[in-house]
């Protein structure tokens, strides 16, 4: 059974094109803050400083979307395998020397388009206010202090799944909330046997690729991350029609993923991987925990049962096996599912029909 499906722009690249879009209106609107609060733009004697506000801004926002493609897209591939402080560094660097030809233009447009100043002349005289440190450090430093907190708010936004940082930001669960979720858990199958064969470096490497993949199908269809756990990732969804499909099209993107690179992994480690996943439906309490490291938790029946459900997977013959009230909730058409029985969980007083999903 083949699940159909339309992307426009991937859930990846509009999530990079909102984080892209947030860094340029944030500078454009900090820019425009200091600049009428120190009263630094320049315009002649007497004249309106709205022309040359705007022009200084227009430009400012192009450049900060290009500013913050190098961030989102390019520099993190570029410093993925960096350690943290290095690729903080280095990135800082960047951005200082980009800040500087900012001001060089900035400076250079002002020049020429409201004091009609040569653009060779503009040249030279921001030349000769480098050797002024008050207004180096005046141009300088607050976009020195943009791109840290710029930086931070990326790193701490992608600590946690897309949308948690948010929540928590705001307290949405700082009092538990029941909710109905859509729960999945999926692991690794015969982790054991694969790091018996592998080196642990490679093992660690197999794990991470695998995760990638899995984790970019999740993203895709905005399932969100709850925890990652040796091979093992949990993923939510808040339970709605929509987010049904959207959980069975991450079953067929897992699948698409791991195949379309299944290559890759027999040339670089000898072994394809394969998954087992159990996905339930139910209601589940969510809230902070934590005191020196905050992030959200989810308790309740449907979170164990799902990981039982994934544990009896593997014996029931299917990569994606979903519980009876799954089913119900998602209202499947006959042949997308293969009824597996009643089946007796471990930890569980009474058995479970389960199926399997058809992919």
């Amino acid at each position: 059974m083949k699940w159909k499906k339309t992307i426009s722009l991937s859930v990846v690249n509009r999530y990079r094109f909102n984080t892209i879009l947030f860094i340029a209106l944030l500078w454009t609107a900090v820019d425009t803050i200091v600049v009428l609060t120190l009263n630094t733009l320049p315009a002649p004697a007497g004249e309106n400083k709205l022309k040359p506000l705007l022009i200084r801004e227009i430009i400012l926002f192009i450049i900060s979307l290009g500013m913050g493609y190098l961030l989102v897209v390019y520099l993190k591939k570029i410093f993925r395998n960096f350690s943290l402080w290095t690729a903080y560094l280095i990135k800082s660097s960047i951005l200082i020397l980009a800040a500087f030809l900012i001001n060089l233009l900035l400076y250079s447009v002002n020049s020429v388009s409201i004091f009609g100043i040569p653009l060779s002349s503009s040249f030279h005289r921001f030349y000769g206010h480098l050797f002024d440190f008050r207004w180096v450090f005046q141009k300088m430093s607050y976009w020195l202090l943009l791109s840290i907190i710029t930086q931070l708010i990326l790193e701490i936004n992608e600590k946690y799944s897309p949308g948690v940082f948010v929540d928590i930001f705001f307290g949405k669960y700082i009092q538990p909330k029941v909710e109905k979720r859509i729960i999945m858990f999926i692991d690794l199958k015969d982790s054991t046997l694969i790091a018996e064969k592998l080196t642990s470096k490679q093992n660690f490497r197999f794990i991470r690729e695998f995760i990638y993949q899995v984790s970019t199908a999740l993203i895709e269809n905005h399932g969100r991350i709850y925890q990652y756990v040796g091979d093992e990732i949990v993923v939510s969804w808040l339970y709605t029609r929509r987010n049904v499909k959207k959980c069975i099209h991450t079953a067929s993107d897992i699948k698409t993923n791991l195949q379309r690179t299944s290559s890759h992994f027999k040339k670089r480690y000898g072994i394809m991987p394969q998954y087992r996943a159990g996905i339930h439906v139910g209601e589940v309490t969510v809230g902070e925990i934590g005191v020196i490291k905050k992030d959200l938790a989810m308790s309740g029946d449907p979170m164990n049962t799902a990981a039982r459900i994934k544990a009896a997977s593997t014996e029931l013959g299917y990569d994606f096996v979903i519980s009876k009230d799954f089913v119900e909730q998602a209202h499947l058409k006959e042949g997308q599912t293969e009824s597996l029985g009643l089946v007796e969980l471990k930890g569980k007083v009474n058995e479970v029909e389960l199926f399997g999903l058809k992919i």
